[in-house]
């Protein structure tokens, strides 16, 4: 660059004749200044990929540095729940979960002085220039912070997952069963195995010995093994009090089901860009082709050791090793695990047929004109066919045609991509729903989609969707 500067200058002083020596010389000089200031005026620190592996302050000045602004984030995150939802205790004590907890009733969005009937006839650009759309996409409770949280009803069971940072931000009562019931593909005559215990390293083996083979009970084992993750685990920049073991696959998806827990995906960057997402339940992986909800792994075996190397430490290879990554051996360990969440099956649905179709003897109406909703105007079995109700595929349904891309709590409201057909078998035990848990309900997610697919449903024909659902 020095050269080509003063090539620059030479050309310039052989148009302007006369001018004395010392004139070209100062020139020379303020423009090597000026040169090198741009340099670094574009060369502002660089945002890095990975995280910081080498503290250098003591746990003690970690914790008090987060909790000085736990209060304030906690407070914005609140508002910004309460200003998209409704969240005042709604649930049908009629429709209960597999495990007994009465599902939540919606719709929860809060429209912006609009009728869900006047919304129905707008365009997507017309939304998104109002800014009326109800269901954008749902930070996380400290999004520049990040990592696993656990609801209350799992903390106050298993204490050691409680962080020193953050607080759960959802309301209980649109989680899941806080002890989902547990059916086996291999043993159905057994109806619900857990039968109100949470499964632990403490009980897992009485409670299962004699029940599965040797293989599926080790398998069984690891999954609830605790194994160091990014936020539980021994060292400083831990988010407990106490150093930690880690976590347990089962932590998360509680009985091999979910209660809820959520954290950010680990492949994207910047911090801002990353997805919140929600605990999907492992029921029904045996029949399903794709997993995690927008990496496409191709099976439960690939996401097992994704989750363990890259997953648990937001995706940084660096401070997996630094914090003691548990590296799973595949034929003797991911195998073994596997092999027993493939036995983790949809609970009872005694509405469908063998064809995972209502039976009209014993489905109401309202469910049965429901149906056909779902294989007719509503198109949702385009993606959800029975009877699973998934095509093992993903889609992109472009819902940022709804929304302006802005940064809401540290988090930016971007795309959200292709995402993975989840079964809708057993779907009234899995809320909140979506990838992120965006829709709190049933009804919730009938109006998304009624949005998204610019369906022009009724009130009559939305609550008929609702009660198909239910029965699945």
């Amino acid at each position: 660059m020095t050269s080509f500067t003063r090539t620059h200058i030479h050309f310039h002083a052989s148009v302007v004749p006369g001018w004395p020596k010392h004139v070209y010389v100062l020139i020379t000089f303020l423009i090597l200044i000026n040169g090198s200031q741009d340099v670094s005026a574009q060369s502002p620190k660089v945002v890095s990929s990975y995280g910081a592996i080498n503290q250098d302050v003591s746990f003690e000045q970690i914790k008090a540095s987060r909790m000085a602004v736990k209060s304030e984030r906690a407070g914005k995150h609140l508002a910004v729940l309460n200003a998209r939802y409704d969240l005042e205790k709604r649930r049908d004590s009629a429709i209960l979960m597999s495990g007994g907890k009465p599902i939540p009733v919606g719709p929860t969005a809060r429209l912006q002085g609009i009728t869900w009937e006047h919304l129905n006839t707008l365009t997507p650009e017309q939304i998104k220039e109002q800014g009326l759309f109800p269901y954008k996409p749902l930070p996380f409770a400290d999004h520049a912070e990040g990592g696993m949280l656990f609801p209350p009803m799992i903390t106050n069971a298993l204490p050691r997952l409680v962080r020193f940072d953050l607080d759960f931000d959802l309301p209980e009562y649109i989680l899941p069963d806080p002890v989902p019931a547990i059916y086996l593909t291999t043993r159905p005559d057994l109806g619900d195995v857990a039968k109100g215990r949470l499964i632990t390293i403490d009980n897992y083996y009485a409670i299962f010995n004699g029940l599965l083979n040797p293989k599926q009970l080790e398998g069984l084992r690891l999954l609830v093994t605790q194994f160091p993750q990014q936020q539980f685990n021994a060292t400083e920049d831990r988010r407990t009090d106490r150093p930690s073991l880690g976590v347990a696959c089962f932590d998360c998806h509680a009985n091999g089901h979910g209660n809820g827990a959520n954290h950010l995906v680990g492949d994207i960057r910047p911090q801002e860009f990353r997805h919140r997402i929600e605990t999907p339940t492992l029921r029904g992986v045996n029949i399903q082709r794709l997993f995690g909800s927008q990496r496409a792994l191709k099976t439960v075996e690939d996401f097992t050791e994704f989750e363990q190397r890259a997953a648990y430490f937001d995706g940084d290879p660096c401070m997996a090793t630094k914090k003691g990554v548990n590296v799973l051996e595949r034929g003797s360990q991911v195998h073994f695990m596997a092999e027993f969440m493939a036995l983790l099956d949809f609970p009872p649905a005694p509405e469908l047929n063998i064809y995972g179709e209502l039976d009209s003897t014993k489905a109401s109406p309202n469910a049965l004109r429901g149906e056909v909703l779902f294989n007719g105007k509503a198109r949702c079995n385009a993606c959800h066919m029975p009877p699973y109700y998934t095509d093992n595929s993903m889609h992109d349904l472009k819902a940022e045609r709804f929304y302006k891309q802005e940064m809401v709590n540290s988090m930016m409201m971007a795309h959200d991509g292709s995402i993975k057909t989840f079964p809708l078998r057993g779907i009234k035990d899995s809320p909140p729903y979506l990838h992120d848990g965006r829709c709190f309900t049933l009804e919730d997610t009938v109006e998304y989609f009624n949005l998204i697919q610019q369906l022009h449903l009724s009130p009559e024909e939305k609550t008929d969707l609702v009660a198909f659902m239910r029965c699945l």
